[in-house]
């Protein structure tokens, strides 16, 4: 009977010590969806208007308004074109793409936000985005 009580109190001491947090397993994910880069993608994508846009970190959060039943079923992909223009800051080009198969005569907005880590350029901390669709180009610092 001791020897059981033994065994559990070992199993749950090894249980705690199991759940300690340390400083180095602190993981940053991602923010919201991926940036597809490819030209082809980028030259055939019908561009969608921008209502507003910021930037909160990694992320870039765009607003859009359309025409449909709810907007839940809508799919927004922002595009790059894998082109950088060599100035200071280094340019990338990009187009928000919006796949609205709805038919309803609503007019909904909808949020999304993407990360843009992948959209950084090497040797520089800062890199302006022109997105079609959006009048100003937005400088993305990290």
């Amino acid at each position: 009977m001791k020897f059981k009580k033994i065994i559990m109190l070992s199993l749950i001491c090894l249980l705690f010590m199991n759940m300690q947090c340390d400083d180095d397993d602190v993981q940053t994910t991602p923010c919201g969806l991926e940036i597809v880069i490819d030209n082809t993608t980028y030259e055939e994508a019908e561009s969608h208007p921008i209502e507003s846009m910021n930037i909160e970190g990694d992320c870039i959060n765009i607003n859009i308004a359309g025409s449909g039943c709810d907007a839940s079923t809508w799919v927004m992909t922002l595009i790059d074109s894998g082109n950088i223009a060599e100035s200071s800051p280094n340019q990338r080009y990009l187009k928000l793409s919006l796949y609205n198969n709805e038919a309803c005569l609503a007019v909904f907005t909808k949020e999304e936000s993407f990360d843009l880590t992948p959209l950084r350029v090497g040797g520089t901390n800062e890199v302006l985005l022109n997105i079609e669709g959006f009048e100003e180009p937005i400088l993305y610092a990290y």
